[in-house]
């Protein structure tokens, strides 16, 4: 405990010190059209709080986003383990992965938009992104498992079951919270950019983009430092509570 509080001291340290860089150089430019201050974001964030539209768009997009993240995920730890065990399958997706990580998201969306409508794009895109990044992840974990460990499981007939907990599960975690880890970045920033694009009504991509057109430099950082957010304590939730669930989930089956 004392550890996490030091941890967590630290980096709201470092925190408050690029807000004060932040509000340094917004004195220093003295244009709120170019830089407005902390102070002004924050009383601009409460102040868009007020308006019921604000939540409504924060749902839709965190609602569609972390979908595509989660079916990124899954997928790839599915075509992961069947790329484990078959050659041929692992043959055929390797190029698959290879290009979905070099094409740039820009061209998937608008790709994406001739299929499908604006309000279902940024769950394929934040999909799209995840899904190698879980895929290679988990791979990865599954190929670093020791043979010889599992050589000796099958010599003394321990069953599938009793393998998984105790060999490949403490393996390939740590490689599951990294794809997490990666993937939640990935999905958060794919699935705002093709909201700006896409523009579906009530969503934090035409906030974003109507806060550019009309040069609202408050809201449109005031509408980045949510997305920040939401990123963040999603990822701590996530990264907290999931190996947590993984772990106990084992243990009550064993």
């Amino acid at each position: 405990m004392e550890k996490w509080f030091k941890r967590a001291g630290l980096r709201l340290m470092v925190l408050c010190f690029w807000i004060i860089i932040w509000g340094v150089l917004s004195r220093i430019i003295n244009q709120e059209l170019f830089l407005p201050s902390p102070i002004s974001v924050l009383t601009t964030i409460f102040e868009i709080g007020k308006n019921t539209t604000f939540w409504i768009s924060i749902g839709n997009s965190f609602i569609r986003i972390i979908l595509g993240f989660f079916l990124g995920l899954i997928i790839g730890a599915v075509l992961a383990l069947i790329s484990y065990k078959s050659k041929v399958v692992y043959e055929l997706l390797s190029p698959l992965m290879k290009v979905i990580k070099a094409t740039p998201v820009a061209s998937f969306i608008i790709l994406a938009l001739v299929w499908i409508s604006a309000v279902n794009l940024s769950v394929l895109i934040a999909f799209l992104m995840v899904l190698p990044v879980s895929y290679s992840n988990i791979l990865q974990g599954l190929k670093s498992i020791d043979q010889k460990l599992l050589e000796m499981s099958r010599v003394f007939r321990i069953n599938r079951w009793k393998r998984i907990r105790a060999i490949y599960f403490p393996t390939v975690l740590p490689f599951i919270i990294s794809a997490i880890s990666i993937g939640l970045g990935f999905s958060f920033k794919s699935g705002i950019a093709a909201e700006v694009i896409g523009r579906p009504v009530n969503s934090i991509g035409i906030n974003l983009y109507e806060s550019k057109l009309y040069l609202m430099t408050k809201e449109l950082f005031a509408w980045t430092v949510v997305i920040i957010l939401l990123s963040v304590l999603f990822e701590f939730i996530v990264m907290k509570v999931l190996p947590l669930i993984m772990k106990r989930g084992i243990n009550h089956e064993h």
